[in-house]
Parts: C-alpha cells; sequence; structure tokens
C-alpha cells in the first residue's frame, strides 16, 4: 500500500494538473531533436521532480519506468571506498553526488563519464543520447560544478543533464549558462485545493473546499506536504470544518522543544535539546529546516521587543550553517544564545 503523494503522482505532462503553459513548453521541448540541457529549479513540494519524469516518459516512452537501483563503488586516491546509491533505466540515471560530500567532484567525473562514453542501448529509442538526472545540484561543492560543466561541454552528443535545485544561487555562472533554466513556482493555495479534492474524490470521501483551503494554507504551498497532511487527517478522522489540521510529527516535535526552551534556561536543558535535535537531523529532517522552524515557533513565545534579536541569531547561525559542516553544532549555538538572551531578559525585570 503506497501513500497518496505517490499513488496519485502524475506521470505524463498531460495529466500535470497547475502550470499548463510550463507543461507545454515542456511537451514542445521534448519533441525537438537538439534537446537541451536542463535545469529545474523552485521551493519544495512544487513538482519539480514529477516534472522531470514526465519529460522522461516523454522523450522516451514507458520504458524509462522501469527502474533498477545500483549500488556504485568509487575508491578514493586516499583508498577510501565510496558508496552511491544510482537509479538507472535503458535511457537515464538519476544520482544524488551531494551524498557523498566533499568526494562529489570525483563521482561527477567517473560516473559521467562512463555513461556518456557508452552508446544507447535501444537502437529503436527516439534519442541517440543518454540523461543524467542530479537531484540537490545546490549542494555540489565548487570543484563538482567545475568539473560537470567540462563533461557537459565534451559529451553533448551523447549526453543530456537535467539538473534539479532548490536555488540558482548556489549554481555557477558557466552551468546556469549552459542549461535551459525552468522555474517550477510554488502552486496556489486554489491549486492544492483542486488536487487534494481529486484526491479525496478517488478515494470516495467528501472533502470541503474549507477544510482543504486550511490544509493548502498549513502546508505552506507545499503539495506533498499537503497531501500527506490530508491522509495523516483521513486516518484520524479530522476532516471537519471545525476540526484542526494534524501538523507533520516533526513539526510538533519542535514545538515542544521550543517550549522547553523557554520553560527553562540550564545547561541540563540545552543537553536534553541537543538529544531531540540529533534525533530529528537522524530522522532526515534537513538543517536549515530544523532552524528555520525552531526560530518561528520561539518567535510565538516569546515578548515581541525579544523577536527581533531571535531573528537575527537565527540568520547568523543559519549563515554558519550553510558554511559549516557539523549541522548540530550550529543549532545548539543558537539554542544557547536563544537561552542567554531570554535569561537576560527575565533578571532585567
Amino acid at each position: 500500500m503506497s501513500l497518496w503523494v505517490d499513488k496519485y503522482r502524475p506521470t505524463t505532462l498531460e495529466k500535470l494538473s497547475y502550470h499548463d503553459d510550463l507543461s507545454a513548453h515542456l511537451k514542445q521541448l521534448a519533441s525537438l531533436p537538439d534537446f537541451p540541457h536542463l535545469l529545474f529549479y523552485g521551493p519544495s513540494g512544487a513538482g519539480k521532480k514529477t516534472r522531470i519524469v514526465a519529460v522522461l516518459r516523454e522523450l522516451y516512452g514507458a520504458g524509462v519506468e522501469k527502474l533498477k537501483i545500483d549500488q556504485r563503488i568509487f575508491v578514493t586516491p586516499s583508498n577510501r571506498k565510496l558508496e552511491l546509491n544510482v537509479v538507472s533505466s535503458n535511457y537515464h540515471l538519476e544520482l544524488n553526488p551531494s551524498d557523498v560530500g566533499m568526494y562529489d567532484r570525483m563521482v561527477v567525473q567517473e560516473l559521467i563519464k562512463d555513461v556518456a562514453q557508452t552508446q544507447q542501448v535501444d537502437a529503436n529509442a527516439k534519442h541517440r543520447f543518454k540523461v543524467i538526472v542530479i537531484n540537490e545540484a545546490d549542494a555540489l561543492t565548487r570543484d563538482a560544478q567545475s568539473a560537470l560543466r567540462r563533461t557537459m561541454e565534451k559529451y553533448m552528443s551523447n549526453l543530456r543533464l537535467i539538473l534539479c535545485c532548490n536555488t540558482t544561487s548556489k549554481i555557477i555562472a558557466p552551468i546556469r549558462s549552459r542549461c535551459l533554466l525552468v522555474r517550477v513556482a510554488a502552486p496556489s493555495i486554489e491549486d492544492i485545493s483542486a488536487v487534494l479534492r481529486t484526491v479525496a474524490k478517488k478515494e470516495s470521501f467528501k472533502l470541503s473546499t474549507q477544510v482543504a483551503e486550511n490544509i493548502a494554507e498549513q502546508a505552506d504551498r507545499n503539495l506533498r506536504k499537503a497531501l500527506l497532511m490530508l491522509e495523516a487527517a483521513k486516518v484520524q478522522g479530522n476532516l471537519n470544518e471545525g476540526d484542526a489540521v494534524p501538523g507533520t510529527d516533526w513539526e510538533i516535535f519542535i514545538s515542544q522543544i521550543a517550549a522547553s526552551i523557554v520553560e527553562q534556561q540550564t545547561p541540563h536543558r540545552l543537553l536534553e535539546v541537543r538529544g531531540k535535535v540529533y534525533e530529528l537531523l537522524s530522522h532526515c529532517i534537513p538543517a536549515d529546516m530544523v532552524l528555520k522552524t525552531l526560530a518561528f515557533e520561539l518567535l510565538k513565545l516569546v515578548r515581541p521587543e525579544m523577536r527581533p534579536e531571535i531573528v537575527h541569531w537565527a540568520a547568523f547561525y543559519e549563515h554558519r550553517l550553510k558554511n559549516g559542516s557539523k549541522q548540530i553544532f550550529h543549532i545548539e549555538a543558537f539554542v544557547a544564545k536563544v537561552m542567554s538572551v531570554y535569561k537576560k531578559m527575565l533578571m532585567s525585570q
């Protein structure tokens, strides 16, 4: 039994339920013999990967859905072995080089070179080139991006790249200039509401427009999150207009962390919070999302005059988080700083 977010994921450009002009543009691109490198960017939950899969199907047909997962092993110059999971079909590969951290340049060079030097297996394929999909392209190091740039130029004849990221600000200019940029904007509240009502109809239960819009607003225009929230609400039976829409478990957990910070400011409490943050990170909740959500939850609990200072330190430690390596250090430093500021405010009263 699959989640609704996977069960009702559109597989073709015609089935996509919003951004119709973008779907028409992608369909036209896929029909051209000279298909360009693409760079999809936009907020999380906007539908970037769904559109990439739909473009691949438009290029090669249903064969791209016959997937297998390979575990590739790379050996660094220091004889360290790196393992990377690669999802592939006869026509494309999908990988996330940032999973191997600072060694992503080697993955980009070796794997893409291997693919680029082999010819298309299917002689009846519509296109002679293979496609490599790189997820979280904005997390690639500058070395990896430079290697990618050279590869794009050298193997253009039998290789196309589709990059997927949240923002183009971390993509170097040479790569941006070699790709056609495709912005996938977050769906509107009305778009998400329509999708939720369609899913409810297929699952044979009633969903009012008001409840659908409430879920869409609480999901912050993230369609994936909205569908997960709808399924959770259906399981819990909270689909009446007066019912509160249940949030995700990790958001509730972070709100409890924020309450514990305001309740007590001691080294022992800081150690407890550190353990809880570790738990969130071990469950693959992104560190920047943890820090941002924690900051917003704290803003709800403190006095108005203290809010600017919390926002300032949240921005300060988020910047350090992006540049640093040990994520837990920067989140813990933010918590310690908030405790210090809050304690000073209490003592000054």
